[in-house]
């Protein structure tokens, strides 16, 4: 008999730790199954930093969004054709090409074939299956419909790389022309003007103080090369540092959604989000409690994850979901009377979908009004500082011209 460590999550969604004496491994999911405890992960005592390891090595790296959706589509369409699940993941394991998925989904061929479910096997790796995919999952494999929820998996993947390539796409040439600015501003600052700055000394040329100032900052930057480098890297790390914490998080997470207009970019990238995913959970089967719980582990915003959890409280106590919602003032009156229309009608999945249709157009004019507003702000930002160097350099070569004449 062995001594087995598992890790699981309890009936109230605690995580919880223990050993079990046993003789195979099947026999200690079985008895935790029994307590109605969802097993993540369990390793025989004598080999448990080895599986550690091995774990780490399978589930830390990071999968790419793309590479999950087509998991998922390709799995739901064998499962719907009749395919076993264990022939399903030995296909797609031979099948995937990204080298953070392949040994993921060859881990959990191997416990689906040693006897755990495909929930188990998934919730061994958090950081590849979220607890949105995981409790989908589960709820599929209690309904017996698992390739209809593996379907809507790669629906609500496919929306959320739909949303995050439309926001790279419209931000790369706005960021591509700040880099540019800054990268030119640099050079003039370091490498022009202090030729300048030569010639006016040696001939002795009095300089207005809109000079005197560029070249006092550009002897500076030259000396003190090393400084804006230091103030970014320490910025990072000090922001970081802040963000850890708690009182940080909210606050940085309040002050993004006070930000002006990007402040209602990430507003509305929330609510759909949360309406989203709710809406496809509430589908699935997977309990109102737990979907708000998951829900607001993947909002995004401290701020806007209080509100939600706010609203289980509410469930809690028998009111409805709307109300701590509109509460909040983070949620639209429109978003908060579709969830009390869906909430009265039983079509409250139906209800989020459409909110959720929505808001994912509404982010898209978002940030095509935001990209619009960027780029003559930056462009007006140059010519600003351009033309500042050029009246300030210009300025004393008509004084030298002058005199010379």
């Amino acid at each position: 008999m062995s001594t087995f460590v598992y890790t699981a999550l309890d009936p109230g969604g605690k995580s919880v730790k223990g050993r079990i004496e046993s003789d195979n491994e099947q026999l200690v999911v079985a008895k935790l199954h029994e307590q109605k405890y969802h097993v993540l992960s369990i390793s025989e005592e004598r080999s448990r930093t080895k599986s550690a390891s091995s774990t780490m090595q399978t589930s830390n790296r990071k999968v790419k969004l793309n590479e999950m959706v087509v998991f998922s589509r390709q799995f739901a369409t064998m499962i719907d054709a009749g395919i076993a699940i264990v022939r399903c993941l030995d296909i797609l394991e031979g099948q995937t090409k990204d080298p953070a998925l392949k040994p993921v989904i060859a881990q959990c061929k191997k416990d689906v074939k040693g006897g755990l479910s495909l929930t188990d096997a998934f919730g061994k790796h958090p950081n590849v299956f979220s607890r949105l995919y995981v409790n989908m999952v589960k709820a599929a494999e209690a309904g017996g419909i698992l390739d209809k929820i593996l379907d809507r998996l790669s629906v609500f993947l496919e929306k959320e790389q739909e949303i995050r390539g439309k926001i790279k796409s419209a931000m790369i040439y706005p960021i591509l022309v700040l880099t540019f600015a800054v990268i030119m501003v640099f050079a003039l600052f370091m490498l022009v003007l202090p030729k300048f700055k030569e010639i006016f000394d040696s001939m002795n040329v009095e300089m207005p103080l809109a000079t005197r100032l560029l070249f006092i900052i550009s002897d500076n930057m030259v000396k003190f090369w090393y400084l804006p480098p230091l103030l970014i890297v320490g910025g990072m790390f000090a922001y970081k540092w802040y963000r850890n914490t708690d009182s940080g998080a909210w606050q940085i997470d309040m002050a993004k959604l006070k930000f002006p207009v990007v402040g209602e970019l990430i507003q509305k990238m929330a609510i759909s989000r949360f309406s989203r995913t709710f809406a496809t959970l509430i589908a699935s089967g997977v309990p109102m409690m737990r979907s708000l719980e998951i829900v607001s582990e993947t909002a995004g915003n401290r701020v806007i994850a209080n509100a939600i959890d706010s609203a289980r409280n509410a469930i809690r106590e028998g009111q409805k979901i709307s109300t701590p919602l509109a509460q909040s003032g983070l949620f639209p009156g429109m978003v908060t009377h579709m969830i009390d229309i869906g909430e009265e009608t039983g079509r409250l999945s139906e209800m989020l979908s459409k909110v959720s249709d929505f808001y994912d157009q509404e982010v898209d004019n978002a940030v095509k009004a935001l990209t619009s507003m960027i780029e003559p702000c930056l462009i007006v930002m140059m010519g600003g500082i351009v033309g500042f160097i050029a009246i300030s350099i210009m300025s004393p070569i008509f004084k030298l011209i002058s005199s010379v004449g």
